[in-house]
């Protein structure tokens, strides 16, 4: 009997996810694509993996044990991956990564052109993800890191089988349309308690840890418009419609009807990149957490908790 490592990935996340819909959600497959590997899987086993209850599908006694060993399968194809990277004169491998639109726009092409440069047989493959999506998505395999923002004010909670490396810490900005306020710099954030808001929902960490700072200071923020791209809500500031904060990468998306203030009192948030604990030992994913530092760095996004990783380790491995 031989077995398909991706047939068995596909059956792992349904052990983990339990409907079909968000295992094909989750892998970026149609739920007929695999539901069809699914089936093939069965057919090599020989054995009845799944069974119909109404319209989901459970797995068997014997589907759940071929799930636990598929999890120590795929743990020691990771555990080989590491170990012929670290065998390899040059580096040549895939890192997959997980961003949210800021870190997309601000830090990916400083950091990617740098790679591509230095270390050309390194294939960075990135996809945008909800902040508040990023950190459950390594855990769970989808990514090897991502990005992960976290407020002093609202921290996020933490998966404690993963790794952070702090890289840097963003402050925040008020951003109201042009002439709305005396040019005065800074601002207090009371200043903007009769104002409009544009917003990203309470859902979202940025939304939730924007409205606790506003609570600290005594008032609940009029959100009129709630969106959670911070390219929209600076179009929407532009237009008058009301004001927001941006963190340093989101003035990326300025637009030139608006004015950018300091706070009196900043807000920051830390810019991290989550990564499972196995996966640090991958001398490809230790290149790649370095040029995103270093791009941090670059830009200004002072407060790291942690140095960049030494390069001459970096060096060494290549």
């Amino acid at each position: 009997m031989e077995l398909s490592m991706h047939r068995l990935r596909l059956l792992r996340e349904l052990a983990r996810r339990e409907t079909l819909t968000a295992t094909a959600t989750a892998l970026h497959y149609t739920t007929s694509a695999v539901s069809q590997q699914l089936q093939q899987l069965e057919r090599e086993v020989g054995l009845p993996l799944f069974e119909r209850i109404g319209r989901k599908v459970v797995l068997t006694e014997l589907g759940q044990l071929l799930a636990q060993h598929a999890e120590e399968i795929l743990g020691a194809e990771e555990r080989a991956v590491i170990a012929l990277e670290r065998a390899q004169a040059n580096l040549a491998a895939k890192v997959s990564v997980g961003v949210f639109a800021t870190v997309a726009a601000g830090l990916l092409p400083r950091s990617l052109a740098w790679l591509a440069t230095h270390y050309p047989d390194i294939e960075v493959h990135t996809r945008e993800v909800d902040p508040e999506e990023t950190a459950r998505a390594v855990g769970q395999g989808d990514f090897d890191l991502a990005f992960v923002i976290d407020y002093p004010d609202a921290p996020m909670p933490w998966d404690a089988n993963l790794e952070r490396r702090n890289i840097g810490r963003e402050r925040l900005h008020a951003v109201v349309p042009s002439g709305a306020l005396t040019p005065q710099s800074p601002v207090a954030l009371t200043d903007l308690a009769d104002a409009r808001w544009i917003l990203a929902g309470k859902a979202s960490h940025f939304g939730n840890a924007v409205r606790v700072a506003c609570q600290h200071q005594g008032f609940e923020p009029d959100v009129r418009h709630e969106v959670e791209e911070q390219a929209t809500a600076m179009a929407m500031v532009a237009a008058g419609l009301g004001v927001t904060l941006v963190p340093d990468l989101g003035l990326a998306f300025r637009w030139s009807a608006v004015e950018v203030v300091e706070l009196a009192d900043p807000i920051t948030r830390d810019i991290a990149i989550a990564y499972r604990t196995s996966a640090h030992r991958r001398p490809a994913l230790r290149v790649v957490i370095d040029a995103f530092a270093t791009a941090a760095d670059q830009l200004g996004l002072t407060g790291s908790t942690e140095g960049p990783l030494d390069h001459g380790a970096a060096a060494s491995a290549r």
